[in-house]
């Protein structure tokens, strides 16, 4: 007998072992997926139901009649999109999500760059301040932000910006947005860059590039994964917030967000509450596919950072 007949059956047996030993690990991420994915089915299959419909019958019971015409009704759907002035505030959030989003991953990236691998005096201190930064609880800045933008910039008698009225518009939930974000995003990117092989940035000043040379042309390309991970957690926590776009926006129809719209869609006595699996589902369609078109990049990202390379 060759020595090949014999080491073939022993991996054959080591691949059924290995096999056998996950099944309990698939089972179980198994279970979760029709946990979590049930109650999102019977939410879509309920938003294509006849108002009377839902509030006699339970979502399980078209399985029986799924070819049945008088089952489905897209009505839902049309009062959200046109009567509701849902396309108004699914406009307004785009508006605020993507400048909050871009706007505090391109501060982060810079003051990480400079965290990790720029000298001056007191950067331990300073980065030690901004991890903290993560510890306050946002509900604790609101009303402090929100008297500095309605008394004109003026913040312990000294004018920050001169006829300042930011109080219900766009910037001010951009700037609210970058300030809560900031910290996380900088703590997350510091970490990956500083992981970066260190012959790299040696390399490129014995070629003579300046720091921003550096940065835009070694770093950036280099940190696409935890861009993209942090891209995904700001967009998905801008696009479902509520409270601060209540506090800072105000709740006027010209600017209310989709959040906003969702809440007052059910109405004072709750008597449109039917409509609510329609407006789930148009507020989900953008971040979903946020996140599948980077999640590529999702999982990388999260690990960044975690061991040296």
């Amino acid at each position: 007998m060759t020595a090949e007949a014999v080491v073939l059956p022993r991996r054959r047996r080591g691949l059924i072992r290995r096999s056998l030993d996950r099944w309990p690990v698939k089972l179980a991420v198994a279970i979760i997926a029709v946990i979590w994915l049930v109650p999102t089915i019977g939410l879509f299959l309920t938003s294509f139901r006849p108002e009377p419909d839902i509030q006699s019958t339970g979502w399980w019971t078209v399985l029986g009649h799924l070819w049945k015409p008088s089952t489905w009704t897209f009505h839902n759907y049309s009062v959200v999109l046109f009567k509701q002035g849902f396309s108004n505030a699914f406009l307004n959030t785009l508006a605020v999500t993507i400048p909050a989003t871009v706007i505090p991953i391109s501060v982060a990236a810079f003051a990480a760059y400079a965290f990790a691998w720029m000298k001056f005096r007191g950067r331990q201190v300073l980065f030690v301040v901004v991890v903290g930064l993560m510890v306050i609880p946002l509900q604790m800045a609101l009303i402090p932000i929100l008297r500095l933008y309605t008394s004109g910039g003026h913040l312990f008698g000294i004018t920050i910006i001169p006829n300042m009225n930011l109080n219900g518009t766009f910037p001010a939930v951009w700037l609210a947005h970058t300030g809560f974000g900031l910290p996380l995003a900088i703590y997350l990117l510091r970490n990956y860059i500083g992981g970066l092989p260190s012959s790299l940035f040696e390399s490129a000043r014995i070629d003579g590039a300046t720091h921003f040379q550096i940065f835009t042309k070694l770093v950036v390309p280099l940190s696409v994964p935890v861009l993209a991970s942090f891209a995904i957690f700001q967009f998905l926590w801008v696009w479902n917030d509520y409270l601060i776009a209540l506090i800072f926006l105000g709740a006027e129809p010209r600017v209310q967000v989709i959040t906003q719209a969702i809440a007052l869609l059910v109405g004072d006595r709750g008597e449109q509450f039917h409509l609510l699996t329609a407006a789930a589902f148009v507020s989900m369609v953008l971040p979903i596919t946020v996140f599948f078109s980077l999640q590529r990049f999702f999982v990388r990202g999260l690990t960044a950072g975690s061991v040296k390379g």
